[in-house]
């Protein structure tokens, strides 16, 4: 469970125009018509190909929850992808993405000034460009500490530096023990 991963996706999942399928035979057919066929669906899901079968004649309606966990995170995944790409192209050339958090938040700075970690919670607009990144690094697989590497910098420069304008010494910010993350584009 990816902290930041989720999070950017669920930003996205905000830009959709339709709801995705709720029952799992709604569901299960959406797979076997994106996947062209009930074979790959199985393979999948890691149940057998007649279970799928099954679902997609409504024989079965309620799945196991492990099953319906991942059935509903294949779903997503694939859900409106021009949609999804349109939303994260916004937010990286234009619109760029809000961070909202709760966490533990200091920095590295010259002897003499106060650099002591405390809670913080911080609703701060971060340019595009921090917005490509995350994306981009979410793109490549990058894991949540990479991202939480991302997130501190544009914080650093925007919050903390304020575009520049303060704290020009600071060296690092460190964001650790998060409460609460959310993203919103």
């Amino acid at each position: 469970m990816s902290l930041f991963g989720d999070g950017l996706d669920a930003a996205v999942h905000k830009a959709f125009t339709r709801p995705a399928p709720k029952s799992a035979p709604a569901q299960m057919r959406y797979l076997v018509k994106q996947l062209k066929g009930t074979r790959p669906v199985a393979q999948l899901l890691r149940v057998s190909q007649r279970t799928v079968e099954r679902y997609v004649k409504d024989q079965i309606k309620k799945p196991r929850p492990d099953l319906a966990a991942r059935l509903e995170r294949e779903v997503k995944k694939r859900w409106q992808p021009q949609i999804r790409a349109r939303a994260r192209q916004k937010a990286a050339t234009t619109g760029g993405i809000v961070i909202d958090t709760r966490a533990r938040m200091g920095y590295t700075a010259p002897i003499g000034s106060t650099d002591q970690d405390r809670i913080r919670h911080l609703t701060v607009a971060l340019p595009p460009h921090y917005a490509a990144r995350l994306f981009d690094a979410q793109e490549a697989g990058a894991g949540d500490q990479q991202l939480k590497e991302i997130a501190a910098e544009a914080l650093k420069e925007v919050y903390f530096q304020d575009n520049g304008r303060r704290a020009g010494q600071l060296e690092e910010v460190r964001f650790t023990d998060i409460e609460h993350l959310e993203f919103d584009l």
